[in-house]
């Protein structure tokens, strides 16, 4: 059965692959962003989600006119997933970046669990780990890094990224709600795999995202097994790709490009120095799009 979800940001460059792969699992998406989402069947609604009260209502309205045919109001809804944020620094001031995020996040966990609604999925992000907008060159604590990882970022994006996921915690404690937070690997769209040359003949590029990502429409599926996994309270879930972004093996490659760190966890093969163990054994996620299917042999590393 599909559900009806509520999608905060699907105008996004995330939003524009999880939305209509979800739209194709069978359920029915009503987008809430500041700018409109150019796909068939998805009406956006022009949301300002660090106002609470424009957050409440955006929540409990209909997805469309053809909502007004029922004359019983607007049908309940089943999930929200929250991907709105300012997506990075650098693009506001630091205290406007922290600020929007946390708060937009509050107001949609808030107004979710006041009204009801029992599913709620957040977008977290890699940035808590604590390298991708680190100051010099930070290395990460280990290998794997994995969901019990300390995350200690010193970014304003990373910083509102772990106030958002204690939130989302706080409110799963309070409410009962099933709220999960998808610590979001660096998102690939089918575009950028014309990037990855690049990124395989210079190593070091990647080290902030930990060599590791995530095709923009596995995230959907992800999003997707999210929705239908119920009752797992508070969850933290890397959201990444099977594998590292290297021609060698894992543990060979990082002995050679972060000596720095060490493996103290299991990493074999071609593992993600970001694991995903946790989606693919409690969600049952399958990788469709692993990159090398769209770089080609030839590219040396």
């Amino acid at each position: 059965m599909g559900k009806r979800i509520v999608f905060t940001g699907g105008s996004g460059k995330a939003g524009r692959h999880v939305v209509p792969y979800l739209m194709n699992q069978g359920h029915e998406v009503f987008n809430l962003d500041l700018v409109p989402m150019e796909h068939p069947g998805v009406n956006t609604l022009i949301t300002d989600l660090t106002d609470s009260g424009q957050t409440f209502n955006a929540l409990s309205m209909h997805f469309g006119f053809e909502g007004l045919e029922t004359g019983k109001g607007p049908a309940p809804v089943d999930a929200v997933v929250h991907f709105a944020a300012v997506p990075r620094i650098l693009i506001h001031p630091d205290n406007v970046t922290f600020q929007r995020n946390a708060a937009s996040t509050y107001n949609v966990i808030e107004a979710a669990v006041k009204l009801g609604i029992r599913k709620i999925i957040i977008a977290s992000s890699e940035t808590t780990y604590g390298v991708c907008f680190a100051e010099g060159d930070k290395d990460y604590h280990a290998f794997p890094l994995t969901e019990e990882y300390d995350v200690d970022p010193m970014d304003s994006y990373g910083l509102s990224k772990v106030v958002n996921e204690k939130t989302a915690r706080a409110f799963a404690m309070r409410s009962g709600a099933d709220i999960y937070a998808l610590r979001i690997g660096n998102v690939v769209s089918p575009e950028d795999y014309a990037n990855f040359p690049e990124y395989l003949a210079n190593p070091p590029m990647r080290k902030r995202n930990a060599w590791s990502y995530i095709d923009a429409r596995d995230l959907g599926q992800i999003v997707d097994l999210c929705v239908r996994k119920d009752g797992l309270g508070f969850q933290v879930f890397n959201a990444v790709n099977d594998t590292i972004t290297a021609r060698e093996p894992a543990r060979e490659f990082l002995a050679k490009y972060a000596p720095g760190t060490p493996v103290t966890g299991e990493l074999s093969g071609h593992d993600a120095p970001i694991s995903n163990r946790k989606i693919r054994e409690v969600l049952g996620f399958k990788e469709e799009h692993n990159w090398r299917n769209y770089v080609p042999e030839t590219t040396k590393g």
